[in-house]
C-alpha cells in the first residue's frame, strides 16, 4: 500500500485538510476529492489546458502538479472566480461575446485569460493569443475568445 501525505490545500480561499498519496495530481484531488469538476480532463499530458488552475497566480495545467507540490501555495480555480454570486467580468465577456460553444476548454481559457491580465491588464491582441498559448479550443478559430479578452481588459 502506497503511503500517504497529510497536505493542507488552500483552493479558492477554503483551508483543506487532507491526506493523498505522494504521486496524486491536483487535478485528481480537485475533482475527485473536493468535487471542484471545473477543471476538465484533456489529453493528461499538459498540452491542452483543459485542466487549468490558478497556482499564486500563474496558470499551471493542474494534470501536471503533483497535490503536495501545491501545499502552501493559493489555488484558484474557476468555482473560486465568481464572487457572491457575481459572475467575473472575463466569464461576463466570455458570456457577451460569445466566446464559448461547447464549453470545455472554457474554465480553462478564463483562468489563462485572468493570469494574462492580472499581470498585463491592457494587452495588446498578440498578447491576449500568447497568454492564452497551452489552452486548446477544438470548436473555434479562437476569435471570439481573443475579443472577448480584449473586452474584458477594457472594461466592455
Amino acid at each position: 500500500m502506497a503511503t500517504r501525505q497529510q497536505v493542507q490545500l488552500n483552493v479558492n480561499g477554503e483551508v483543506y485538510d487532507l491526506e493523498v498519496p505522494p504521486k496524486r495530481l491536483l487535478l485528481d484531488v480537485l475533482r475527485d476529492d473536493l468535487g471542484l469538476t471545473g477543471a476538465r480532463r484533456g489529453c493528461e499530458d499538459g498540452f491542452c489546458g483543459a485542466c487549468t488552475v490558478l497556482l499564486d497566480g500563474k496558470a499551471v495545467h493542474s494534470c501536471s502538479v503533483l497535490a503536495v507540490r501545491a501545499a502552501g501555495h493559493q489555488v484558484l480555480t474557476i468555482e473560486g472566480l465568481a464572487q457572491n454570486g457575481k459572475l467575473h467580468p472575463i466569464q461576463e465577456a466570455f458570456i457577451q461575446h460569445g466566446a464559448i460553444q461547447c464549453g470545455y476548454c472554457t474554465p480553462g481559457m478564463i483562468l489563462a485569460a485572468r493570469a494574462l491580465l492580472d499581470v498585463n491588464p491592457h494587452p495588446m491582441e498578440q498578447d491576449v493569443r500568447w497568454g492564452l498559448t497551452g489552452n486548446l479550443c477544438r470548436c473555434t478559430g479562437y476569435v471570439k475568445i481573443v475579443e472577448a479578452v480584449l473586452a474584458a481588459a477594457s472594461g466592455q
